[in-house]
């Protein structure tokens, strides 16, 4: 692109930023303060991190509504108070007791207790909850012996491990008096106007443009937060976040919101820097979900035939530029603890795959296709969009038409998750440090219609059930780590889904702005330290 064409695209789109910024409410701030203005490619309908745990939805959410313990790069297990102060399990794997911080209020002034704690996890997180359905199965009941306890119980042996891991990504906590009486959680307008204990309060969403919050001037974390105020601006095209960083109308775009194609170019501004932490709690594996209802996606050559149709290194280096590695399997690599590279593994061999088809029974036809297929790429990153668009030409190399459907968020998650309307779909879940919170739900059966990320694809395999269950209430770390283990190989030979990438992602900030990138979930992270320069 010539110097012209770019600079004159920069001044349409801070035409355009500036417009907007002229309708947030102008405010005073001392100089310690500020207003942090962030861009976001996303508006999630629904806001509670409590019933849907996902990035979308903790990027804004998390800075109001808190869990447990958040991850830490210093902290024991890798963990950092925020709620609770300290957990214990039992040795019978029966029970978790929960040691709460004092002295905290909600937004509305109420004071937070045991209460709030058992009511989230016994009414939100357990029946609601994406990922809490299985980490809370056989959760009974929570007791709370007081104000600053509480006890939870469980009907089977539940690992220890697995409810550690879990707490920064599924324990976000929501106020019993808010929800108590509501005839519907999930659907409750309380969703969209979050009432939290976080250093920041929810302030306004203007759908299209902006979400505002503001200070919490009560906050529990002394001298926190140390911003006034963080506004997300709505900026759906990627480009214009890099345009308006280098304008200075922003000042930080995380989830690679500045494409990496511009990386290279914009690293090397004057007061912007590039972050490639702060993301290792969230291992994004590009996957290709697939429908089982679907005659021939039931076959497991025709599986195996698409799964060596990809060439997983050209789309390492072409669509995420080298920011990504193969995949393996369903568990990624950065994932010591219970990674396993001893998997069947499907290289990239399209003569393979067309033989896999014709012993299936496909045969090409006059125009050289074998059968058509209905593919929905997620629309939430570029590069699963891009992906689509691979996936539609190296499916053609073997004879198998797809035809792409784009939608919006809200309406491909429904098309997915409620509607089973697709037969392939192209899909970012997150790896969150222990496969039992995100990464069992893609293929157990079970799961009732409508949970998003989550399997809809119809695929039930007894056997596979069987095992997540059993390591769901092994409660030594060894004999769980050996299931889970078994569990990657059964998912590599039978291929409910194919894992076709791993990626992290990139933060691009102002060097105004401090405290970026300091936790492995740092984007949705509180942010309750990140400051401004003054």
């Amino acid at each position: 692109m010539s110097h012209i064409s770019f600079t004159r695209r920069i001044l349409l789109q801070s035409t355009a930023m500036l417009a907007a910024a002229a309708a947030l409410p102008v405010r005073g701030f001392a100089q310690s303060g500020g207003r942090l203005v962030v861009a976001a490619d996303s508006e999630p309908k629904n806001l509670n991190p409590a019933i849907v745990a996902s990035n979308g939805v903790f990027f804004v959410a998390s800075k109001v509504v808190e869990p447990l313990a958040e991850a830490s790069f210093e902290g024991k297990d890798g963990l950092a108070p925020r709620l609770a102060t300290s957990w214990e399990g039992s040795a019978d794997g029966l029970s978790v007791t929960f040691k709460l911080r004092e002295g905290v209020t909600w937004h509305d002034g109420k004071p937070f207790t045991s209460a709030d704690v058992a009511f989230s996890a016994m009414n939100v997180w357990k029946p609601l909850q994406n990922l809490g359905r299985l980490v809370f199965a056989n959760l009974e009941a929570v007791d709370t012996p007081d104000e600053h306890t509480a006890v939870f119980k469980f009907s089977k042996p539940t690992p220890f491990q697995l409810i550690r891991n879990a707490l920064p990504a599924v324990t976000a906590v929501v106020a019993k008096h808010i929800y108590e009486n509501s005839a519907d959680i999930a659907a409750d307008p309380a969703n969209a106007k979050l009432t939290g204990t976080g250093p920041f309060k929810f302030a306004e969403h203007k759908p299209g443009e902006y979400y505002r919050l503001e200070k919490n001037e009560a906050y529990w974390g002394e001298g926190q937060p140390k911003l006034d105020e963080i506004v997300y601006r709505v900026l759906p095209d990627r480009a214009a976040a890099a345009g308006a960083l280098e304008a200075d109308e922003i000042q930080l775009a995380a989830f690679s919101q500045v494409p990496l194609a511009d990386l290279d170019r914009i690293s090397k501004v004057d007061g912007i820097k590039v972050y490639s932490t702060g993301y290792e709690g969230l291992t994004y594996q590009l996957v290709v979900e697939i429908n089982h209802r679907r005659k021939e996606l039931a076959d497991l050559k025709v599986r195996q035939a698409i799964a060596h149709a990809v060439d997983k290194d050209f789309v390492v280096k072409t669509i995420f530029l080298g920011y990504a590695k193969p995949a393996t399997g369903i568990v990624p690599q950065n994932a010591p603890e219970f990674y396993d590279p001893d998997v069947p593994t499907y290289a990239f061999d399209v003569a393979k795959a067309n033989a896999l088809l014709d012993e299936a029974g496909y045969p090409k036809g006059a125009y050289g296709n074998r059968f058509s297929l209905k593919l929905l790429p997620a629309p939430y990153f570029a590069e699963t969009k891009q992906f689509g668009d691979y996936l539609r030409q190296a499916l053609a190399a073997i004879g198998i038409d797809a035809q792409i459907a784009n939608n919006d968020s809200a309406a491909h998650i429904k098309a997915v998750y409620t509607d089973h309307d697709f037969d392939l779909a192209v899909a970012p879940p997150v790896f969150r440090g222990d496969p039992a919170i995100s990464t069992t739900i893609l293929v157990k059966s079970g799961t009732p219609d409508g949970v998003p990320f989550s399997n809809q694809g119809g695929y039930a395999n007894p056997t596979l059930d069987a095992l997540i269950d059993k390591a769901n209430q092994t409660v030594d770390v060894a004999a769980r780590t050996e299931l889970f283990n078994e569990f990657q190989k059964l998912v590599a030979e039978d291929l409910p889904l194919i894992n076709v990438a791993e990626w992290g992602f990139i933060t691009v900030a102002r060097t105004s702005v401090k405290n970026v990138s300091n936790n492995p979930r740092w984007a949705v992270s509180n942010w309750a330290d990140t400051e401004l320069e003054s």
